[in-house]
């Protein structure tokens, strides 16, 4: 399409701009999507490639897409709500979002209480512990990375079980805890590692957020401490009071 300067005086960047976030709004652009690179919308704008420069800044600016060095351009993923609450459950703020909550089990592996996590967990150190390593993802996209661990003497075949309901709300109702609530949350900022990178989709060098954990029963008894790495650029957490 020509973008030629015409009777109704819009400046040349904001009709590119105008275009790109049509086809972010109608789905050509997707969610995480790289967009075509700045000679290519050049090309189809027919402009040069200053006027791309501040149609995209100008999208930036407002969130619609981000600059990676080096990479390119992407849409920005609109980011999930996500609230820290004293029953928060993952599948629950995904879905009241109107988005398809997903659990996957990366891997399961037999462990040992350190100092630390004995001490999250009422256990000693040494005690025996099953350690579960899974993304959750909202309608496909990966939000956070965890690692979970639980007592292998109260939940035997832990990670079998993860395996087959993806859902740690699940799990734990098939060991007969029907309530559970978070007893401790730490957020801490961080970059992203290359493991975590792959699984998250990110590239090197993105911002996550690091939310330590613990979860006890109704009683006060500690199920489960994780640690769960989310991509910074597709959650924003609500505090909320209790």
């Amino acid at each position: 399409m020509s973008m030629q300067d015409t009777a109704s005086g819009v400046a040349l960047w904001r009709q590119v701009a105008d275009g790109i976030e049509r086809g972010i709004a109608d789905g050509r652009f997707a969610a995480g999507e790289k967009l075509p690179g700045e000679m290519e919308i050049a090309e189809t704008y027919r402009v040069n490639r200053h006027t791309v420069r501040r149609a995209l800044a100008t999208l930036a600016e407002r969130g619609l897409v981000r600059a990676e060095r080096g990479s390119g351009t992407y849409v920005e993923v609109r980011r999930l709500a996500y609230p820290l609450r004293s029953r928060t459950r993952f599948s629950e703020i995904v879905g009241a979002g109107g988005q398809e909550p997903r659990g996957q089990l990366i891997d399961a592996s037999d462990d040992v209480a350190t100092r630390e996590l004995a001490r999250e967990l009422g256990l000693k150190t040494g005690a025996p512990l099953i350690r579960i390593e899974s993304i959750r993802s909202a309608d496909r996209t990966p939000i956070c990375v965890s690692t979970t661990w639980l007592s292998a003497e109260r939940f035997p075949d832990a990670g079998k079980v993860f395996a087959n309901l993806r859902s740690m709300t699940k799990l734990l109702a098939h060991y007969g805890v029907r309530d559970y609530r978070r007893s401790s949350t730490r957020i801490t900022a961080g970059i992203v590692e290359a493991t975590d990178a792959a699984r998250l989709d990110l590239t090197l060098g993105r911002p996550i957020l690091v939310v330590d954990s613990t979860d006890v029963d109704t009683e006060g008894r500690p199920l489960v401490t994780k640690r769960s790495r989310f991509a910074a650029e597709r959650v924003e957490f609500l505090v909320e009071n209790s």
